[in-house]
């Protein structure tokens, strides 16, 4: 179960910031290696806790917290939640681009395909770059959703408690403005 928890953990992190981007097929087929200061497994309630300076490392997926929990009900949904200082990934993707992200914490929900970033919530895909209070990205329907803070002048990130999205201009769209 561990194993299965920790590439379910790899591959909804990672999700939440591919900006529809494709993850290294081969990051699948690598070992998965686990440094934390604690682990625990508690096979009876379906939990597994790793807390202090945790470091999740499959290929070239990198995942760094201070605590990362998942849980699964007896369907076999799991509920996953990271928390750091803030919670870093990154990854190489398949288009030879790299994304990379962060939040205070990061929350995936298997039984919804939900991944939510939150606090000083962060991802970053080449000059792509969205900021927010919260990012939420909906695996199933391939929809993402950045959102401000209620209170102007928190902790988004941002000025004024606004989203801040930079999306860089595609090559198709150079060549067809040439014409």
């Amino acid at each position: 179960m561990l194993k299965q928890v920790i590439k379910t953990t790899a591959a909804a992190l990672l999700i939440s910031g591919s900006l529809n981007a494709f993850a290294l097929e081969s990051d699948r087929n690598q070992p998965i290696s686990i440094e934390a200061d604690s682990g625990s497994l508690d096979q009876k309630n379906q939990v597994t806790v790793f807390t202090g300076n945790v470091v999740i490392k499959q290929g070239s997926l990198n995942i760094r917290a201070h605590a990362i929990r998942v849980a699964q009900d007896k369907q076999g949904n799991q509920l996953i939640q990271a928390e750091g200082n803030p919670v870093h990934f990154g990854q190489q993707l398949e288009d030879k681009g790299y994304v990379e992200g962060s939040g205070n914490q990061v929350e995936y929900e298997s039984s919804t395909g939900l991944v939510r970033l939150t606090g000083n919530a962060m991802v970053k895909r080449g000059g792509d770059v969205a900021r927010g209070a919260a990012i939420t990205y909906n695996m199933r329907t391939e929809v993402y959703t950045v959102l401000g803070s209620k209170i102007a002048g928190t902790a988004s990130g941002t000025k004024n408690g606004r989203v801040s999205v930079i999306i860089q201009p595609s090559t198709v769209n150079k060549n067809s403005k040439k014409k």
